[in-house]
């Protein structure tokens, strides 16, 4: 019972960080603090990204690259967000709706696969996966990263195994998220990373080798 309510004010310690953290900064991405620390110095004004999973993040990276990809699969808020985007008069995204049932996997895969498939392979300097079908947008990630490029998974405790103690993390023992998530770890096992906890959720960063 110790052990329990241990981790139990762990959590509520993090998560009140956490909350307090997102209303004092309410135009940064619900990423962890220090994804959005590390990206504000990474970012260049000439990158050109692409995200899966739209909202805070769109504008804030648009202010910060080139060009900006963004797909969102909720057409309500994909809806908002382009009125937004015309409010602030943001010109350098391509915004585009992902339209597909997140209960079907086939035909998700088909709708991604649609939009991704039109995209130019080894590309984009970043990807962050934050949205829907994360495994199947993390795999086509890998094709349209440059060599050198980053791949940015948000989240990502609950679908590949690590050390983490935020909630529904998987342990090594349970393994990647199933037989995709699988494959990416394979994928990306030599790749550099940087991954980052709030003691809530992960936010993690992998570099592709220059030489892939």
């Amino acid at each position: 019972m110790k052990s329990i309510k241990h981790v139990t004010l762990r959590y509520v310690v993090a998560r009140s960080k956490e909350l307090l953290y997102q209303r004092r900064n309410g135009d940064l991405p619900w990423l962890t603090e220090s994804a959005n620390r590390f990206l504000e110095s990474y970012l260049l004004s000439s990158d050109i990204g692409l995200e899966f999973g739209s909202g805070r993040s769109t504008l804030w990276l648009a202010s910060r690259v080139g060009r900006l990809v963004s797909v969102e699969h909720d057409k309500d808020w994909h809806r908002q967000i382009t009125q937004a985007l015309i409010h602030r008069q943001v010109l350098n995204v391509d915004y585009r709706y992902l339209d597909g049932d997140v209960n079907d996997v086939a035909g998700m895969e088909a709708a991604i696969c649609g939009i991704t498939d039109g995209l130019p392979s080894g590309r984009f300097d970043f990807i962050l996966v934050d949205g829907v079908c994360r495994d199947l947008c993390a795999r086509e990630a890998l094709r349209l990263l440059r060599p050198g490029g980053m791949l940015v998974i948000d989240n990502v405790n609950r679908h590949l195994p690590s050390t983490s103690v935020s909630p529904g993390s998987r342990s090594y023992e349970m393994g990647p998220d199933g037989p995709l998530w699988a494959e990416i770890a394979r994928t990306i096992k030599s790749w550099r990373h940087y991954w980052t906890s709030s003691g809530v959720t992960d936010t993690a960063f992998y570099f592709k080798p220059t030489d892939a």
